[in-house]
Protein backbone atom coordinates (compact mmCIF):
# COMPACT_ATOMS: atom_id res chain seq x y z
CA UNK A 1 0.00 0.00 0.00
CA UNK A 2 0.68 3.84 0.14
CA UNK A 3 3.15 5.00 2.54
CA UNK A 4 4.22 8.47 2.85
CA UNK A 5 7.02 9.15 5.82
CA UNK A 6 7.29 13.06 6.18
CA UNK A 7 10.75 14.50 8.01
CA UNK A 8 12.26 17.58 8.71
CA UNK A 9 9.87 19.01 10.71
CA UNK A 10 11.16 20.88 14.17
CA UNK A 11 11.41 24.04 16.42
CA UNK A 12 12.80 27.17 14.94
CA UNK A 13 12.25 30.88 15.64
CA UNK A 14 10.29 33.56 13.32
CA UNK A 15 12.02 34.45 9.95
CA UNK A 16 13.92 31.12 10.15
CA UNK A 17 13.64 28.38 7.83
CA UNK A 18 13.03 24.16 7.50
CA UNK A 19 12.62 22.24 4.78
CA UNK A 20 10.36 19.51 4.67
CA UNK A 21 11.26 16.06 2.99
CA UNK A 22 8.28 13.28 2.08
CA UNK A 23 9.08 9.63 1.10
CA UNK A 24 7.03 7.84 -1.05
CA UNK A 25 6.48 4.26 -1.16
CA UNK A 26 4.31 1.54 -2.78
CA UNK A 27 2.88 3.58 -5.33
CA UNK A 28 4.43 5.05 -8.81
CA UNK A 29 5.67 7.95 -7.74
CA UNK A 30 5.45 10.09 -11.06
CA UNK A 31 2.09 9.41 -11.97
CA UNK A 32 0.31 10.84 -8.81
CA UNK A 33 0.46 14.76 -7.64
CA UNK A 34 1.61 15.32 -4.28
CA UNK A 35 0.57 18.20 -1.65
CA UNK A 36 1.52 19.45 1.61
CA UNK A 37 -1.67 20.53 4.13
CA UNK A 38 -1.62 21.95 7.13
CA UNK A 39 -3.78 21.80 10.49
CA UNK A 40 -3.15 23.61 13.38
CA UNK A 41 -4.90 22.61 17.18
CA UNK A 42 -8.47 22.94 16.88
CA UNK A 43 -8.46 24.19 13.48
CA UNK A 44 -9.31 21.97 9.92
CA UNK A 45 -6.58 20.68 7.42
CA UNK A 46 -5.76 23.28 5.04
CA UNK A 47 -4.29 23.34 1.80
CA UNK A 48 -0.40 24.52 1.56
CA UNK A 49 0.91 23.32 -1.59
CA UNK A 50 0.31 21.18 -4.50
CA UNK A 51 2.86 19.84 -7.71
CA UNK A 52 1.59 17.87 -10.45
CA UNK A 53 3.22 14.77 -11.54
CA UNK A 54 5.74 16.20 -13.99
CA UNK A 55 6.88 18.73 -11.25
CA UNK A 56 5.85 21.16 -14.08
CA UNK A 57 2.84 23.01 -12.33
CA UNK A 58 2.28 23.95 -8.87
CA UNK A 59 -0.31 25.68 -6.48
CA UNK A 60 0.07 27.60 -3.47
CA UNK A 61 -2.68 28.90 -0.18
CA UNK A 62 -1.79 32.60 -0.52
CA UNK A 63 -0.84 32.67 2.90
CA UNK A 64 2.12 31.13 1.73
CA UNK A 65 3.01 32.27 -1.66
CA UNK A 66 6.18 33.53 -1.94
CA UNK A 67 7.80 32.47 1.03
CA UNK A 68 7.62 28.30 0.31
CA UNK A 69 7.92 25.97 -2.24
CA UNK A 70 7.01 22.80 -3.30
CA UNK A 71 9.41 20.59 -5.55
CA UNK A 72 9.39 16.65 -6.29
CA UNK A 73 12.32 14.76 -6.96
CA UNK A 74 10.61 11.74 -9.48
CA UNK A 75 13.89 9.36 -9.52
CA UNK A 76 14.28 9.58 -5.18
CA UNK A 77 10.20 9.29 -5.28
CA UNK A 78 10.17 12.34 -2.45
CA UNK A 79 8.73 15.51 -2.32
CA UNK A 80 10.01 18.55 -0.60
CA UNK A 81 8.63 21.79 1.02
CA UNK A 82 10.76 24.64 1.62
CA UNK A 83 9.76 26.59 4.36
CA UNK A 84 11.30 30.61 4.80
CA UNK A 85 10.59 33.64 6.37
CA UNK A 86 8.53 31.26 8.84
CA UNK A 87 6.24 33.01 11.44
CA UNK A 88 4.14 31.83 14.31
CA UNK A 89 0.79 31.42 12.57
CA UNK A 90 2.80 28.59 10.45
CA UNK A 91 3.06 26.68 13.58
CA UNK A 92 1.22 23.03 12.97
CA UNK A 93 1.47 19.48 11.88
CA UNK A 94 2.64 19.16 8.32
CA UNK A 95 1.12 16.30 6.28
CA UNK A 96 2.23 15.30 2.67
CA UNK A 97 -0.45 14.00 0.53
CA UNK A 98 -1.02 11.86 -2.67
CA UNK A 99 -2.91 11.59 -5.12
CA UNK A 100 -3.84 10.06 -8.53
CA UNK A 101 -5.95 12.54 -10.33
CA UNK A 102 -4.81 15.60 -12.24
CA UNK A 103 -5.86 18.71 -10.90
CA UNK A 104 -4.39 20.27 -8.02
CA UNK A 105 -6.58 20.34 -5.42
CA UNK A 106 -7.18 21.87 -2.15
CA UNK A 107 -9.87 20.13 -0.50
CA UNK A 108 -8.22 17.47 2.03
CA UNK A 109 -10.85 15.08 1.67
CA UNK A 110 -10.48 14.45 -2.26
CA UNK A 111 -6.67 13.24 -1.69
CA UNK A 112 -6.19 9.87 -2.20
CA UNK A 113 -3.54 8.53 0.78
CA UNK A 114 -1.06 10.93 4.16
CA UNK A 115 1.30 10.40 5.55
CA UNK A 116 1.51 11.16 9.71
CA UNK A 117 2.38 14.59 9.60
CA UNK A 118 5.51 16.43 11.27
CA UNK A 119 5.64 18.89 13.49
CA UNK A 120 6.30 22.76 12.91
CA UNK A 121 6.66 24.88 15.79
CA UNK A 122 7.61 28.83 15.00
CA UNK A 123 8.42 30.64 18.12
CA UNK A 124 8.15 34.65 18.46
Amino acid sequence: QVQLVESGGGLVQAGGSLRLSCAASGLTFSTYTMGWFRQAPGKERDFVAGISRSGGSTRYADSVKGRFTISRDNAKNTVYLQLNSLNPEDTAVYYCAADRTIPILTTARTWDSWGQGTQVTVSS
